[in-house]
């Protein structure tokens, strides 16, 4: 099929590179020239494990090319998916501007029909105002149809899950939409639900919330461990034997961060809101987020007391591994809260540095880090890359002022570090 895709952030440019993979004829258009500059090039605008590679395999075949203009996207496509950005506002919702704009300009230059998909994550019944904005544009009497296909891709394994998906849902008024969508996902071999529009829409930030709550109640639960001596690595581990609750997101740590759980989360709380309902789990699941990371900061206060002029080496900006999204990372919390009370930060992230530079420009970005870390008061991880876990350890002892480790990510095990004479003190555990 022809597809266009409108807004080539993290999920257009993911979804445009997958469909083409899959064999469909893919515009990617996005008002940002530079970012389509970088992509005529070759290159991505942000890093995603094989995504330059996927992209270049396609734009080879012809399956795949790059646009400013919107009518040249609408005009050579059948299928429309709008991919643009949906930020929170500062009262939590969702800010839907750019969604509407490209509604409109859906509509203005609409003249046959065409499918049209809300692939980026909308608070429920978003669907009927896209519905009723392309109505109110439309010159022509064109029929079209309005679908939600939720994404739920994870940054760092995002083509994987495109490609091999636990699920895929269409959210739908009438059987054409449906058999559009169906033959698009042809190629892929995982089960279809088919809804309305609204449950499409509700399912993406039910999905997101609930996988939020699972998180912040480990951290919850992690709390309760260190105060009594218990593991919650051996606790989790324990939950998730049951087949009702599962192993998948019960790593306790300092807290999720990203695009899309705490945006999520607040929409969510907003939607509710709107409709008369207070979702206070919702609200404490976001409370107890933002208390581990403020835990974290006094787990380092504990043990380095003063923290004005100590040297901190802080590994792992971003809010993941295999990512350079630092976006609501507990790095920026955390690192600002050291900042604050006179900390010097040497920071390092494998692919983070760059966008944590345009945050924090002042502080010091390790470039050869057994030679950086020399008289370091402190080591604190952030995230789990998996390169951290191949660090001499022994080497890193010697060369430190103190041999402090402070991690918020249970990278290591507590016995092993403290029979190497480390002060080593993590989440949870020990």
């Amino acid at each position: 099929m022809n597809i266009s895709i409108i807004g080539v952030g993290y999920v257009g440019l993911v979804t445009g590179a997958c469909f083409a993979k899959l064999g469909h004829k893919v515009i990617c258009m996005d008002e940002d020239l530079r970012k389509i500059k970088i992509l005529k090039k070759g290159d991505v605008p942000f890093y995603e494990p094989g995504l330059k590679e996927l992209i270049s395999e396609v734009k080879n075949k012809g399956f795949i090319s790059f646009t400013t203009n919107i009518k040249e996207a609408i005009n050579n496509s059948d299928v429309i998916f709008i991919c643009v950005g949906t930020p929170a506002t500062d009262d939590g919702s969702a800010d839907l501007s750019a969604v509407e704009k490209v509604a409109a300009q859906i509509g203005i230059n609409l003249n046959k029909y065409r499918l049209i998909v809300e692939k980026s994550t909308v608070p429920v019944q978003t669907g009927a105002k896209i519905k009723r904005t392309i109505e109110l544009m439309i010159k022509k009497n064109v029929d079209f149809d309005v679908a939600s296909n939720p994404e739920f891709l994870r940054e760092g394994t995002a083509i994987k899950d495109f490609l091999y998906p636990d699920r895929i849902i269409i959210g739908v008024e009438n059987e054409r939409s449906e058999k559009i969508l169906r033959d698009i996902y042809k190629g892929i071999d995982a089960p279809i639900l088919v809804t309305s529009v609204q449950s499409a829409e509700i399912i993406k930030h039910a999905s997101n919330s609930f996988l939020a709550t699972k998180i912040s109640f480990i951290n919850a639960v992690s709390v309760i461990c260190e105060r009594t001596g218990a593991d919650v690595k051996e606790v989790a581990y324990g939950m998730g034997l049951d087949k009702r609750i599962g192993p998948d997101f019960l790593n306790a740590g300092i807290g999720f961060g990203g695009s899309c759980f705490p945006k999520d989360l607040k929409a969510f709380i907003k939607i509710a809101e709107s409709l008369g309902y207070n979702f206070g789990l919702l609200k404490e699941v976001l409370k107890i987020n933002e208390e581990a990371r403020e835990d974290f900061v006094k787990k380092i206060e504990d043990i380095l007391w003063n923290l004005k002029d100590k040297k901190i080496v802080v590994m792992g900006l971003s809010f993941k591994p295999d990512t350079d999204d630092i976006r609501d990372a507990p790095s920026i919390t955390i690192v600002g809260k050291l900042i604050e009370k006179g900390a010097k930060i040497f920071a390092y992230d494998p692919q983070g540095m760059r966008k944590f530079k345009e945050l924090f420009p002042n502080i010091n970005y390790i470039k050869d880090f057994y030679k950086d870390i020399v008289d370091a008061d402190a080591i604190v991880f952030l995230t789990e890359w998996e390169e951290f876990k191949e660090i001499d350890l022994k080497r890193i002892k010697n060369l430190m002022k103190t041999p402090v480790i402070i991690d918020g990510r249970n990278i290591f095990e507590p016995d092993k570090l403290k029979e190497m004479g480390f002060i080593y003190k993590c989440v949870g555990r020990g």
